[in-house]
C-alpha cells in the first residue's frame, strides 16, 4: 500500500503501470495503494479477474486490467484496452505478459516476488526517458 502511494506521487494522466508476479503476490495490493492517494478507498478496489478491467474515478481515473484469464494476444485487442491506454487517466495491467506483440513501448515496470509467506520484494524500472526520470524522483 506504502510503494503504491509513493508511486501514485510521480504517476500523471496517460501512464501504463505494468504489474507483474504470481497469484497473491501484492499487485491488487499496490493498486489499492495508487487509488488510495487519490481518493479512492481501499475497500472499493477489487481485483479485475472475471471482468477484465474495472474503472476508478479519482483525480486521475485509474484503470485497472487483469490479463490472467485470457490466453493469447488477439484476446486483448478484442476487448479495446488501447481506447483507454495513454488517456486520460493511468492504466495499471497485471499479467502483463501475455500482451505478446502488443505490448506498449513505455512504461513502468513493477515486478513482485515472494521472499516469504509476509513479505515480497518489489522491482520497479522503466522503459522509456520520461518515466526514468519520473522514478529517479522517486528514489529520492
Amino acid at each position: 500500500m506504502q510503494l503504491g502511494k509513493r508511486l501514485a506521487k510521480v504517476l500523471k494522466p496517460g501512464d501504463i503501470v505494468l504489474l507483474k508476479g504470481d497469484l497473491g503476490a501484492g499487485k491488487t495490493t499496490l493498486v489499492k495503494g495508487i487509488a488510495q492517494a487519490w481518493k479512492v478507498p481501499a475497500e472499493k478496489v477489487h481485483s479485475p479477474t472475471f471482468v477484465l478491467m474495472n474503472y476508478y474515478p479519482a483525480r486521475i481515473p485509474v484503470y485497472h486490467f487483469d490479463f490472467y484469464r485470457l490466453n493469447a494476444p488477439d484476446e486483448i485487442a478484442a476487448i479495446g484496452y488501447e481506447e483507454f491506454l495513454y488517456g486520460r487517466g493511468v492504466s495499471l495491467i497485471e499479467w502483463p505478459e501475455k500482451f505478446g506483440g502488443l505490448s506498449p513501448e513505455e512504461y513502468i515496470l513493477v515486478e513482485f516476488c515472494h521472499v516469504n509467506e509476509s513479505q515480497r520484494e518489489c522491482r520497479i524500472s522503466a522503459k522509456g526517458k520520461d518515466y526514468s526520470a519520473r522514478l529517479a524522483k522517486l528514489q529520492k
